[in-house]
């Protein structure tokens, strides 16, 4: 089939790739714009478009789909089908009824579960046992349409979201070939999705990053690892501010205030929380500092308690 791909992160280049080496065409590419980052604010290619470029495929980087040239633009593409994977972009009915056979989207959940734009970190803020991947009919709500296919894994209790986000990457990439594969053959067969039943992944901010001490000792773990690698948990003791990366469950109690601070260890650094529970935090970075293991910057930063 005659494909346009449509993605901006790593996880969408991971499935452009895959598609890449599949049977089937793409004839070009859409990605966000060129971003300024870092000091300099050099403009940074998205990974999509790194590979598309690569790949000798054509590149379009439209703000949005409003204006009549740039909806025509992808009609000239002929496309069969479009393969979308967090895009970032709002897709027009105009843009949807282009390909005969629709527009299909990768989303990082177990839909109607984590509609959004964070789906990875928010299975793990919220302690989701397993996750998955569904292949999905786009329609003009976000994450709405009819269902392909889902393919679930559980997960880790000591995976972060990057790491999460790297296995989904592979697992989607596959299915979307998959899907392709399918509805050029036409054997695809979409169940709609109980809308009552629908969860949200909103999009993370910085706002979400101090630690909240009276929480218990899971959800502040699982607090640290949806929020890595952004924005990344943080936590403020004795005046500085501090990232937190990874954090272990132990078996002590205590009685002290949440968020007191109550020994270092050769591990890491216990801290009171709530329910009289007790993590050790194992590796974090002081502002303006390295991130290192806890042990080895209290051992050069004693605490003054």
């Amino acid at each position: 089939m005659r494909l346009v791909f449509m993605g901006t992160p790593d996880i969408a280049a991971t499935c452009l790739e895959a598609l890449l080496k599949s049977k089937h065409e793409i004839v070009g590419v859409y990605t966000k714009p060129d971003t300024p980052q870092n000091r300099g604010m050099k403009l940074t290619q998205s990974p999509v478009k790194q590979v598309a470029v690569a790949a000798g495929i054509p590149v379009y980087q439209p703000l949005n789909f409003r204006a009549e040239e740039t909806v025509e633009e992808l009609r000239k593409l002929k496309p069969d089908a479009v393969a979308v994977v967090a895009y970032g972009r709002i897709l027009p009915k105009s843009v949807l009824d282009i390909p005969a056979k629709g527009c299909v989207n990768i989303h990082a959940s177990v839909l109607p579960d984590l509609r959004g734009s964070a789906p990875v970190q928010w299975s793990i803020l919220r302690g989701f046992p397993e996750t998955g991947v569904t292949a999905q009919y786009m329609a003009q709500g976000i994450d709405t349409g009819d269902m392909i296919e889902i393919r679930k894994t559980p997960i880790d209790p000591e995976e972060n979201a990057q790491s999460l986000l790297n296995r989904l990457a592979v697992i989607g990439a596959q299915l979307l070939v998959d899907t392709m594969d399918h509805l050029e053959a036409g054997e695809v067969v979409a169940t709609a999705q109980d809308h009552e039943k629908a969860t949200f992944a909103p999009m993370l901010s910085k706002e979400m990053c101090p630690i909240d001490w009276t929480r218990s000792a899971q959800e502040i773990k699982n607090h640290v690892r949806g929020l890595d690698p952004w924005p990344v948990a943080t936590m403020t003791l004795e005046g500085k501010r501090f990232r937190v990366y990874t954090v272990a469950l132990t078996d002590k109690t205590t009685d002290k205030e949440p968020g007191t601070p109550l020994e270092v260890t050769k591990k890491g650094l216990l801290m009171a929380c709530g329910k009289g529970e007790v993590v050790e935090i194992r590796t974090l970075q002081a502002d303006g500092g390295k991130r290192m293991a806890a042990p080895d910057y209290f051992r050069g930063h004693p605490l003054k308690g």
